[in-house]
């Protein structure tokens, strides 16, 4: 009896480790590989690499340890806001419609940022459904209120309109979303005063409406901080602009501050491409007369030769803050296009210097000044986790979460994604959505940070049907895309290069391999101007797919849009369809 009790134990167990063996992604095949479970409906990646290689980097090293390279970030961080308790620095960029929202930097000299966060980093913060990537959360600005020692946080999601969130640990978790119903328009941001009261200045409609296309103002509204509600009617501060018989468009991004006992209103001006410019106003009270500077604009390189030199273009969107050093120094966003032509970097944040003219008002340039690519901070000294320059980033997915620097589109892709059912893999579900969707893909992508890079992964995919797919997309905008796939073509395993545009998808690059349990190796190179595209099976020589690709394809120029480009891994279940 006992003998047959154990016999039958043993037969159960030895079962249970098949199953657990069948299934587990680390059992080791006999070419050296990890042997999958046979699931075509999912794919594993390896890892995924990314390195810079810019010539201006390389060309023009940095004379001193005190020196840095503009912009700080480097990438589509776009719409910079920064604030300070005295002693720390923080500083929060736009990101539209990309998940988590509002990357969060810390530093405690303004040289050294570091990611420490994302400020809306639950769903129920951040929703996202249905909108286009360059819509979602624009223009964040960050404050800290000293009277109650909290950081706000305040911003426009398109879909939903403006609202706050708040902490008094930035490290850590913020609040939910604080809705304001009476702030309407876009871009505000808070001003606190040294007696307690509390401002809103943001982008609305003129009073009486608008009489000319990109007719804008700038208006205020009190806040108070005990009930977290608005208090009184908003107030028309500013209409349209530093010179209304001119006509300026789109005056924005406002910033309310107070130095000496005189009141500053900062705001960009004239769009966000190469017309941008920051222009600032003064006043005795928070909502009295505002007086635009005579000598405005205070930041624009709107006016200088278009074909000078590595030109910076799109300046403006700024924020001032002092150091407790005395320092004034401001970060605004800039474009750094090839030939003055395009990019695919998006609006980066750069910061400069801040000087103060005779007549008591803070500017960054004069005259035909251009916006410098390397700075001196003096007494500061730089190390060796700044994020800019020439980098390699290597992510082998051995931890349990995805690190700051990876985004899904339009919420937070739960159980698309997954780096815990097979250990030291990222595991994308082939779901039923397609990257031109306004759904959320499973798509997990990074931010372009420089014109010439490298970036590679190793995918483990057998697609069990010609409607799945997988590989690495270059993603402009649901309209704009390169993919670099693995998938069935007429019953064969195929590796190929798609241009997806807003009514069709063109194949410029296609062969069949011979593959199937083997893991397929992806690379997409870029020289600035034009993408390259390889792939290799297992641990064999790279083999070039498509070669010049054109990547004006997705930059602004060409695709429009607020974002810049973002690269990454996806999977799909469903054939790419449009509408007609």
């Amino acid at each position: 009896m006992k003998l047959n009790y154990f016999i039958q134990l043993l037969m159960t167990t030895l079962v249970l480790a098949g199953v657990f063996i069948f299934n587990s992604c680390q059992s080791i095949s006999g070419s050296g590989n990890p042997k999958f479970a046979n699931d075509s409906m999912v794919a594993n990646f390896d890892y995924f690499t990314y390195k810079g290689n810019d010539d201006f980097y390389n060309n023009n090293p940095l004379p001193g340890d005190d020196y840095y390279y503009n912009p700080i970030l480097p990438g589509w961080y776009s719409d910079p806001s920064v604030c300070t308790n005295g002693k720390d620095y923080f500083l929060v960029t736009s990101t539209f419609s990309y998940f988590p929202g509002v990357p969060i930097f810390h530093s405690t000299d303004m040289l050294n940022w570091k990611q420490i966060g994302n400020v809306l980093n639950r769903p129920e913060q951040l929703p996202l459904d249905g909108q286009g990537i360059s819509r979602g959360i624009f223009a964040p600005a960050i404050s800290y209120n000293p009277h109650n020692e909290t950081y706000y946080m305040i911003t426009t999601n398109m879909q939903g309109g403006n609202f706050l969130v708040k902490t008094q640990d930035p490290f850590g978790d913020w609040s939910d979303p604080i809705w304001l119903p009476d702030v309407h328009g876009i871009d505000p941001s808070l001003f606190f005063d040294e007696n307690g009261k509390a401002y809103i200045v943001n982008n609305d409609e003129p009073d009486g409406g608008s009489t000319y296309e990109g007719h804008r103002a700038i208006r205020g509204i009190e806040y108070d901080v005990e009930t977290d509600k608005t208090v009184g009617e908003s107030i028309m501060l500013v209409n349209g602009g530093v010179r209304l018989s001119e006509k300026p468009i789109w005056i924005e991004g406002p910033h309310l501050y107070k130095f000496n006992g005189s009141y500053y209103l900062m705001c960009a001006e004239g769009g966000t491409s190469v017309d941008h410019r920051e222009v600032i106003f003064k006043s005795d009270a928070p909502f009295g007369n505002y007086v635009p500077w005579d000598k405005n604009p205070i930041l624009t390189q709107k006016h200088l030769n278009p074909n000078r030199e590595l030109p910076v273009t799109c300046a403006g969107h700024a924020d001032i803050i002092q150091k407790d050093n005395g320092q004034w120094w401001s970060v605004f966003l800039a474009c750094r296009p090839i030939d003055n032509k395009f990019e695919n970097l998006g609006r980066e944040t750069f910061m400069m210097p801040i000087r103060w003219s005779r007549d008591g008002f803070p500017y960054m340039t004069k005259n035909d000044e251009v916006v410098p690519r390397i700075i001196r901070m003096e007494g500061v000294k730089r190390d060796s986790s700044v994020p800019f320059g020439n980098f390699e980033k290597n992510d082998d997915f051995n931890t349990t979460e995805l690190g700051m620097e990876w985004l899904t589109i339009r919420g937070d892709a739960a159980g698309l994604y997954n780096l815990n059912e097979n250990p030291g893999f990222l595991t994308l579900k082939c779901a039923e959505v397609t990257t031109n969707e306004l759904k959320v893909p499973a798509f997990v992508g990074r931010r372009l940070q420089h014109h010439k890079f490298e970036s590679t992964t190793k995918m483990y995919f057998t697609p069990g049907s010609e409607t799945e797919s997988a590989g690495m997309v270059l993603m402009k905008n649901e309209e704009h895309q390169y993919l670099l796939v693995v998938e069935k073509v007429n019953g064969q395993k195929a590796v190929r290069v798609k241009m997806l545009s807003d009514t069709a998808i063109e194949v410029i690059g296609s062969e069949t391999i011979n593959a199937e349990d083997e893991p397929v190796r992806l690379k997409i190179t870029s020289n600035g101007t034009e993408f390259s595209f390889y792939y290799a099976v297992d641990d064999k020589d790279w083999k070039l797919l498509a070669d010049k690709v054109d990547a004006s394809y997705l930059s602004t120029a060409r695709a429009g849009g607020f974002t810049g480009t973002t690269i990454g891994m996806y999977a799909s279940g469903k054939k790419i369809e449009f509408i007609q």
